[in-house]
């Protein structure tokens, strides 16, 4: 469940972003995995979706390769980015590596 405000607009990286609605301070809590929200299901639940929904629906689950995390919010519109301004290690959490502007996308 993402813990700060945001929005979605276009990305530059792929489709929909989750963008900052207000500034963050490097080391916030930005996300946190809620089971009462968020959800962790084996990948093969999905198998039989539309390729597409299967492509936006969840993401790999960090600990373990058969199954996936079902985000409830906005934060499955994270993208991935090569120099990411979010750490997600533990894969629980995820905390801003640096001062986030707002208007930025959160990668």
């Amino acid at each position: 469940m993402t813990t700060v405000r945001r929005y979605l607009a276009p990305s530059s990286i792929e489709g929909l972003e989750a963008f900052a609605a207000a500034p963050i301070k490097s080391g916030d809590i930005v996300w946190r995995f809620d089971p009462r929200l968020d959800q962790s299901v084996p990948r093969v639940m999905l198998q039989d979706q539309l390729p597409h929904v299967r492509e936006r629906c969840g993401y790999d689950h960090p600990d373990a390769p058969d199954m996936l995390v079902l985000d409830a919010d906005e934060g499955r519109f994270m993208n991935h980015a090569d120099e990411p301004d979010l750490d997600f290690t533990p894969p629980d959490v995820g905390w801003a590596r640096r001062d986030i502007a707002a208007g930025e996308e959160l990668t």
